[in-house]
């Protein structure tokens, strides 16, 4: 659509203005209008008008389905509102934004009070972009503009935001807050303070031309893949400077940027370093290491040998009482069987608590009736194909039910929930012992206890630390998964939430975990076994032009099929990569367990896991942005990752 001297370049309808916050709204509070951007006078714009200011009908939406992102067809029905989302964003901001004049459109009714609310603004008075959270019954932005107020929040109630985004990113740098994906910061392409940071650069980069050309021939994926090489100078020199202050200096302490912006990307990495596995330890090897009275010597460097080559399957029984904590490293022989006698006794009194339970009293305990069917259901197709489980009388399926109805006297306040029996099989399967196996497991559950709570926070602080890991180790496969819709990596929820216990072979599980439980050589081992796989997926990934349904099946196939050595050996390698470069952010040197975390700047207590319905399953992974998704009760496979919105397929 063109006019006298501008240039209508996207358009979308049903993009509305809510001016009340209660879920039940009367309609006149639910303003309907168009969105535009729009190329003006060397200048381009963001415009929003009611319906009835927006021109005739046929101008709302595009006639067919456009590339920039309209709808051929509008939905006939508005889905009923329900918020979800802060107050503070909820409603129309009460800072207006100074009035413009905007092109005249047909239709225009200057009398209308529903008129008031359209605003016209330049990209270049923008300063942030923020969008809603995920799961909500639609997607909302909230644009702030240069001079602190925000422009109302424009709810998109038949999709598009991700279109607007990308129109968007044609004429402004969008720098997305690695702590806070919600968030953008907003550049001019021709900023001088840009243009002024790329002169710095060079003066610390040799490479760095190349920035520069790939920054003006595509200055969107490389906002993403190379825009922190320039790290905190970087930041300062894109905040406005003081009148008379110099900008190579830092900002004063009133200028500082927001908080939470570590910018990272392409920082250089050396070459990646061969790494070879060791062979497993053997009992010989183990008995090397006990001295007198039975206590076991050298044990960093027994840790060392188990991180490198895993264990002997016959010295497993043993050695993992010692790595999940049952037995302690320091203790006697003599200590250690005081200590087994001690545990046994605790294990059987949690044991008879629920045991001596009748049924009549069964039936007035809802709770306890929840986890006792969950826990059967879940025990009866648990590793029904290993010898050890195999049959319908199989003892072993006994002792996984009583062990984890045990534990639900043990932690009350997480009871049960689905997975757990995955986490249980491979230790009862080594151990062979109902109480070992108790206290084993109850030493895994310290590790990942917090994968299973209600609130997911664990579970999407994971995923945002592989992905912050993923970015700085692979900026192009990042820009591919953002790109069709799977850069929240959601496809690898299983994978951290029962530490791949469904996607390598039984055997393999238990070096993989061996290795794992060493604490070895940093705290997040598994966030780079993760990041292992998807390396050695990249290319079929990459060059095979797959949408975000063929990149979860592809992950979902891969089930059995990667080899555990071969996996173990690229994240070692991945991890001697990253520490060995000396320009690592901080973040990730937190991740890596290479630098203390950063101090909260608003501390508060850490949450107690809520108690939880026995009905319940496992947390499902946290959606994609703007997406909802089904709890995946099975843990067969993750939900399809479905598009944000059907504006954008």
């Amino acid at each position: 659509m063109e006019g006298a001297g501008y240039r209508v370049v996207f358009e979308k309808g049903g993009v509305y203005l809510h001016t009340s916050a209660k879920k039940h709204q009367d309609p006149d509070s639910l303003i309907a209008g168009v969105i535009r951007v729009v190329e003006k006078d060397n200048d381009v714009l963001l415009h929003w008008a009611p319906v009835e200011e927006a021109g005739d009908s046929t101008q709302i939406f595009f006639s067919k389905k456009d590339p920039s992102g309209g709808d051929s067809c509008p939905s006939e029905e508005e889905p009923t509102f329900d918020p979800g989302y802060e107050p503070d964003w909820a409603v129309i901001s009460t800072v207006r934004p100074r009035p413009r004049h905007s092109e005249p459109t047909r239709g225009a009714e200057p009398s209308s009070p529903r008129g008031s609310w359209a605003f016209s603004v330049s990209l270049g008075e923008l300063k942030s972009i923020r969008r809603s959270k995920p799961g909500l019954s639609w997607a909302y932005l909230v644009l702030v503009t240069q001079a602190g107020g925000s422009l109302p929040a424009l709810h998109f109630h038949r999709g598009g935001t991700r279109a607007l985004l990308r129109v968007l990113s044609r004429y402004l740098l969008l720098a997305s807050s690695p702590q806070d994906s919600r968030l953008y910061l907003v550049f001019p392409h021709d900023s001088s303070a840009l243009s002024n940071s790329f002169h710095h650069l060079q003066l610390f980069d040799q490479d760095s031309s190349n920035v520069v050309s790939r920054f003006l021939q595509d200055p969107y994926s490389t906002t993403f893949s190379s825009f922190s090489r320039v790290t905190n100078f970087f930041r300062g020199a894109l905040q406005p400077h003081p009148e008379g202050a110099s900008p190579d200096l830092p900002p004063a302490p009133d200028d500082e940027p927001e908080p939470g912006f570590e910018v990272i990307s392409c920082v250089e990495l050396g070459p990646r370093p061969a790494v070879e596995r060791a062979p497993p330890v053997t009992e010989e090897e183990w008995a090397r290491h006990v001295g007198p009275e039975g206590r076991l010597q050298q044990v960093p460097e027994l840790k060392a040998r188990i991180f490198s080559g895993g264990l002997s399957p016959s010295l497993r029984r043993e050695a993992w009482k010692f790595l999940l904590g049952y037995l302690s490293w320091e203790g006697s022989a003599e200590e250690h069987k005081a200590h087994v006698r001690k545990k046994t006794d605790e294990y059987f009194r949690m044991k008879l608590q629920w045991k001596s339970v009748s049924p009549e009293q069964e039936r007035r305990n809802s709770l306890l009736h929840g986890y006792r069917s969950l826990i059967e259901r879940d025990v009866s197709r648990t590793d029904r194909t290993n010898k050890f489980y195999e049959g319908p009388e199989n003892p072993g399926l006994g002792l996984l039910n009583d062990i984890l109805l045990t534990y639900c006297m043990y932690h009350f306040d997480l009871g049960y929930v689905q997975g757990m029996s995955d986490l249980l099989s491979p230790i009862l399967y080594v151990t062979q012992n109902e109480v070992d196996a108790f206290w084993c497991f109850c030493g895994f559950m310290e590790l990942v206890h917090r994968n299973f709570e209600e609130s997911q926070e664990t579970m999407k602080r994971q995923l945002g630390q592989l992905l912050l890991l993923l970015r700085v180790l692979d900026p192009p496969l990042c820009d591919f998964l953002d790109a069709q819709d799977s850069g929240s990596l959601c496809f690898c929820f299983r994978w951290l939430l029962i530490w791949f216990k469904r996607e390598f072979p039984f055997p393999d599980v238990l070096r993989l975990w061996e290795v794992l439980w060493t604490g070895l050589p940093g705290p997040n081992l598994h966030l780079l076994v993760a990041c292992a796989i998807l390396d050695m997926e990249r290319d079929t990934l990459m060059l095979s032009g797959f949408g975000s349904n063929e990149i979860l099946k592809h992950i979902n196939e891969l089930t059995m099929k990667l080899s555990v050595e071969d996996v173990l050996t690229r994240a070692e390698a991945l991890y001697r990569q990253l520490t060995a470069c000396r320009e690592l952010p901080h973040n990730v040197q937190e991740v890596l367990g290479l630098a203390p975390p950063a101090e909260p700047q608003s501390p508060s207590p850490p949450a107690s896991p809520l108690p939880l319905s026995p009905a319940r399953a496992p947390p499902a992974p946290p959606p994609p942005a703007d997406t909802v998704q089904q709890p995946d009760s099975s843990l067969e496979i993750l939900p399809e990752e479905e598009e944000e919105e059907s504006a954008d397929s």
